[in-house]
């Protein structure tokens, strides 16, 4: 786990608002690698996602009690861009004061720190800016430091023994033998 992840964090949610902003509306039903989700869907998520954790730095705790929920968001590509900015920006502000990192939030998996909430964030990102690149084709690089810092975190947090019942994740599955560090988080997290 990353000393500090807040650095890490915010290069993972400035990957994601590049991607975003490449989303046109005729891509938002394009499949993506996560089987019940669209590129709306996904869009949706990653915007819910980074808004979850802003009010978890806010508040202390997670208010969405079945998990993140997602919302609908605008249909033009700026529109969805700004309400991601600002999910960004309120994420940033939440996490600021340093003590934040080793306080204890009792989230839907079990009690963990700040480094290792805000790490949760970190792989939530990378994972999901691997899937909504290659739901667009996208022929942007992806950043591979965060692949492999999200990689390093997942199998320390996620054996494969802890999937099923609060953790959202399949079985590990074998990666390909050329595979990046992204395609290995990817088949890591099933």
């Amino acid at each position: 786990m990353p000393a500090d992840p807040r650095p890490l964090a915010a290069r993972a949610a400035a990957q994601l608002a590049v991607l975003l902003d490449d989303v046109r509306p005729e891509a938002l039903a394009r499949p993506t690698p996560c089987a019940d989700w669209d590129v709306r869907a996904l869009t949706e998520h990653i915007v819910s996602v980074a808004e979850a954790y802003a009010v978890i730095g806010e508040t202390g705790r997670d208010e969405a009690p079945d998990g993140v929920r997602a919302r609908p968001l605008p249909e033009a590509p700026a529109d969805r861009a700004a309400v991601f900015a600002t999910a960004r920006e309120r994420l940033a502000a939440a996490w600021r004061d340093d003590a934040k990192l080793d306080k204890a939030y009792v989230l839907p998996w079990g009690e963990v720190s700040g480094r290792g909430t805000l790490t949760g964030y970190l792989l939530d990102g990378v994972t999901h800016a691997w899937d909504l690149a290659r739901a667009l084709d996208s022929g942007r690089p992806l950043d591979p430091e965060l692949a492999e810092v999200s990689l390093a975190a997942a199998r320390r947090v996620l054996p494969p023994e802890r999937r099923g019942g609060p953790t959202p994740f399949e079985p590990v599955r074998p990666a390909p033998q050329d595979a990046d560090a992204y395609g290995r988080l990817a088949a890591w997290l099933g």
